[in-house]
C-alpha cells in the first residue's frame, strides 16, 4: 500500500510558475511509475505527465509539453511537477498517481495506476 500526499498548489497569474510535490510512503518508491493527472470542473480527468520507474523516460501531454517538467527524487520518495508559463486553461485539481512496476504501455491512462493522492488545486488567473 502506498499513500500519496500532494502539495504546492495555489493561485498564480498567467505566465507564472508553480512546483507541485507528491510525497509517497513506503520503502520501494523507486519501483513505482509516477504520474500526474488533472481534472477541471465539468471535465474528465486527463493525463499531464509521467515518469517511468524502469526506463526513466518522461511522458507529457501535448498541452503541457515544453512548459511542464516531471522529475523524481527516489531518496526523498517524492515526485515533482514544475509548471512554467501557466495558462488559465491549466486550472484544475492536480492528482499524483502511482503504480508499482508499471509498464509504459498504460502510462498515459488513469486506469493504469493503483494509487492516488487527494489532489491539490491549481488556479491560474488571467
Amino acid at each position: 500500500q502506498v499513500q500519496l500526499v500532494e502539495s504546492g498548489g495555489g493561485l498564480v497569474q498567467a505566465g507564472g510558475s508553480l512546483r507541485l510535490s507528491c510525497a509517497a510512503s513506503g520503502r520501494t518508491f523507486a519501483t513505482y511509475t509516477m504520474g500526474w493527472f488533472r481534472q477541471a470542473p465539468g471535465k474528465e480527468r486527463e493525463f499531464v505527465a509521467a515518469i517511468s520507474w524502469s526506463t526513466g523516460i518522461r511522458y507529457y501531454a501535448d498541452s503541457v509539453k515544453g512548459r511542464f517538467t516531471i522529475s523524481r527524487d527516489n531518496a526523498k520518495n517524492t515526485v515533482y511537477l514544475q509548471m512554467n508559463s501557466l495558462k488559465p486553461e491549466d486550472t484544475a485539481i492536480y492528482y499524483c498517481a502511482a503504480v508499482r512496476s508499471g509498464t509504459d504501455y498504460y502510462i498515459r491512462s488513469a486506469g493504469g495506476y493503483d494509487y492516488w493522492g487527494q489532489g491539490t488545486q491549481v488556479t491560474v488567473s488571467s
